[in-house]
């Protein structure tokens, strides 16, 4: 049984046939033609977390594709407390088609996973965000053509779409640079799962947001403080101030460099409003990406 949890999970050819597809269905969209390569499937949405872009592009791209959505708060599923994950697997299995979870922690879905007769769809865990992942790929290869040689510079934390979008970059050519405070890089699991399955040469970081963007094709930012840190906020805040993307940074960077925010943005702390509504800002592109790079992956798990 196929899943997607991880983008490392993929193969480089994997990878590129799920955007190259996105592309096609991009297209077909904006001319109007009809997709049924999901007729008659029914698909399941659990989210443990809030949701906007994700729970909206995948119920479009669901009925896009002829398909039927169903959304299943998590808070009434009660996922590994009001039955445990096997027993919630096994009888899901028999509703749905594919199944599309939002949730905190990235062992609910390898849980799912290993009872499951149907697809698992990781749509957010604390370890990684795959979906946003191929939207941002797509996105690139948009603005530049081709997204081999292009280097991106991520200016935040070294978090789960940090992580998707450096593997991301690490299989299709791109040089990946994180900028943050010290203490706030990426771990040593992910260290260790990178360079075991991606290249022994790991993503650049560095502590100097200029020195970051300095050859950046694309400056890549998101909220300092996620779901699930609130108590961190106010120390996030002052350790984070040096990061934002701003005019100032922008100036240090070469002159066709884009802007990449996966949303929402809180505008005025990781990103200033003039960059965020600048020529050089991609983020609105990025996010209806979402839309067909989600579609792409529930054609190939349930085609």
């Amino acid at each position: 049984m196929k899943h997607f949890l991880n983008i490392i999970d993929l193969s480089n050819d994997e990878l590129s046939s799920l955007l190259a597809e996105a592309a096609r269905l991009k297209d077909s969209h904006a001319r109007r033609i009809p997709a049924h390569s999901l007729a008659g499937r029914v698909v399941g949405l659990v989210f443990e977390k809030p949701s906007l872009r994700t729970r909206v592009s995948f119920e479009s791209g669901v009925a896009q594709l002829g398909g039927t959505s169903l959304y299943l708060p998590g808070n009434e599923v009660g996922l590994g407390w009001r039955e445990t994950l096997a027993d919630f697997a096994r009888t899901i299995s028999h509703y749905v088609d594919a199944l599309v979870l939002r949730v905190y922690r990235h062992e609910t879905l390898d849980g799912l996973a290993a009872h499951s007769s149907i697809p698992i769809i990781n749509a957010l865990s604390d370890w990684s965000h795959p979906c946003q992942g191929l939207a941002d790929l797509l996105t690139v290869r948009e603005l530049f053509g081709t997204e081999t040689g292009r280097t991106v510079a991520f200016v935040g934390d070294g978090n789960n779409v940090a992580r998707s979008m450096a593997v991301g970059c690490g299989k299709l050519g791109m040089r990946f640079v994180l900028a943050c405070p010290v203490g706030y890089g990426f771990d040593d699991t992910f260290r260790e799962k990178y360079t075991a399955n991606i290249s022994p040469d790991f993503p650049k970081e560095v502590n100097d947001p200029v020195a970051a963007v300095r050859d950046a094709d694309v400056i890549y930012t998101d909220v300092w403080t996620s779901m699930g840190q609130e108590a961190e906020r106010e120390e996030r805040l002052k350790r984070f101030a040096p990061f934002q993307v701003n005019a100032a940074l922008m100036a240090k960077a070469p002159a066709h460099c884009k802007v990449l925010h996966c949303l929402p943005a809180h505008r005025g702390e990781e990103i200033t409003d003039d960059v965020m509504d600048g020529p050089a800002c991609a983020a609105f592109q990025q996010a209806g990406n979402r839309l067909h790079t989600q579609k792409a992956v529930l054609e190939w798990l349930l085609r």
